[in-house]
């Protein structure tokens, strides 16, 4: 018998993959957290499934999201990505993630790591929400709207607050399962 799962999951073996494994489930290592800000912003205009293909290439044309690599990438390194098949090309998205970097070695200077800063949005644990339906999970949250904010304060770019909310899903800040899914309150 097949499992229920949420209704955004397609029969693509690499979503059922995501979703079943790693979608909502809580998230503490910064490299980790740094890859799904990074991809959360790749995503911008573009389906899920597009990134979640192209997340092998990612991982390779950004050194595993090295923040530290990255934030001192020269120009050569970015003429090399503008040119990776593997990734979305978009220039800003690009220069996204070298920015994004720089602020993160920040975050993690002050707080001790960027997940000791994320985390507090949600009060250091995962918000379970009770949705029926897909149709019922909110694109933006009063959460994801203040964590936007203040990533744009420290200088992050590509963070809006429907970026950040599907960042607090992917990385299980908060638990947006649906309940008739196998995996609502499982994590």
């Amino acid at each position: 018998m097949d499992k229920q799962r949420c209704a955004w999951v397609t029969t693509d073996p690499l979503y059922i993959e995501y979703h079943d494994h790693e979608w909502g489930r809580p998230v503490h290592d910064d490299r980790k957290l740094f890859e799904m800000l990074t991809l959360e912003g790749a995503q911008a205009g573009l389906s899920w499934i597009t990134i979640l293909k192209r997340r092998k290439y990612y991982r390779d044309a950004f050194d595993d999201f090295d923040v530290k690599k990255i934030s001192v990438y020269k120009d050569a390194k970015i003429t090399e990505l503008e040119q990776n098949e593997g990734i979305i090309r978009n220039k800003r998205k690009i220069s996204s993630v070298i920015t994004n970097a720089r602020a993160f070695i920040k975050v993690q200077e002050e707080f001790g790591s960027f997940d000791n800063y994320i985390w507090q949005f949600v009060g250091e644990t995962p918000i379970l929400n009770e949705w029926l339906s897909n149709e019922e999970v909110p694109a933006i949250t009063p959460e994801s709207e203040k964590m936007s904010k203040d990533l744009k304060k420290r200088g992050f770019t590509f963070v809006g607050p429907t970026i950040c909310y599907a960042f607090m899903q992917a990385t299980g800040m908060v638990n947006d399962h649906t309940k008739d899914c196998f995996l609502y309150k499982c994590n």
